[in-house]
């Protein structure tokens, strides 16, 4: 069989997953080092999101054919849901998705040093000043988006070969309103991995925070997944039950 052993997509879950919390999530720490007591602004935000697009982007393309390259665990629920993806094989992807954000964290350590848990880590969280209703409006509406294009771009009548590029953009663009207010985790893997290694590092966790961010973006997966098959499965889709193919997927 052409197909790779789900132990092999598994492991390519989490390295992509790795891949995506030491890239991305380590970009923040390593602004926070390199800009000191400088100001925060709109173009440091900006090279964040950019780190996370990118990565994105090359895990798409690297691994997509492997495992599918969701590397987010409301990517993988929204598919099951929607009947794209077997449900036996989900509680394992979300495992090794968190094993591998779990590396990601702690590698950022790694390389970075004690100073990047002094700084935070990149663990998203939201300040007193915002209510975990407007937390979940934020991650929501991201994680929704994101998991929109996701469903959009793998369908099989999308046009071939710029999956990957999309979402990497989508990525980019969904963070930079969504930022300021949450930190734009938008996966619930790269929520709990930093927060499990910034615990263990000494560091401050808001752990109250964690159930805001797991259903909203949890439940926009599962929303948007069944959004999109709605506005787009055809009269002939429904009366054969044809599914539309899953291409690589991610974030």
């Amino acid at each position: 069989m052409d197909e790779p052993r789900l132990t092999q997509k598994l492991t390519a879950e989490a390295i992509g997953t790795a891949f995506l919390v030491f890239i991305g999530v380590g970009s923040v720490p390593a602004t926070l080092i390199v800009n000191g007591d400088a100001p925060f602004t709109m173009a440091h935000l900006g090279m964040i999101s950019l780190a996370f697009a990118t990565i994105v982007v090359a895990m798409a393309y690297a691994i997509g054919h492997v495992s599918g390259c969701h590397i987010n665990p409301a990517v993988t629920i929204g598919l099951a849901v929607t009947k794209k993806f077997p449900w036996s094989q989900v509680l394992p992807y979300l495992l090794a998705q968190v094993v591998g954000a779990v590396v990601g964290a702690a590698a950022i350590i790694g390389v970075l040093g004690q100073k990047a848990s002094d700084v935070g880590l990149g663990v998203a969280s939201y300040a007193d000043t915002v209510s975990a209703g407007q937390a979940f409006a934020a991650e929501f509406i991201g994680t929704f988006i994101l998991v929109f294009t996701v469903f959009g771009v793998i369908h099989r009548k999308a046009a071939p070969g710029f999956y990957g590029l999309a979402i990497g953009l989508v990525v980019f663009a969904a963070i930079i309103p969504v930022a300021p207010t949450t930190g734009a985790s938008i996966n619930p893997a790269r929520t709990i991995g930093p927060m499990l290694v910034q615990q263990v590092a000494g560091g401050t966790v808001k752990w109250g925070q964690l159930p805001v961010y797991l259903a909203a973006e949890l439940l926009a997966g599962i929303l948007a997944g069944l959004t999109f098959v709605a506005i787009s499965r055809t009269p002939a889709e429904a009366t054969a039950e044809i599914a539309p193919v899953v291409e690589p997927a991610v974030v």
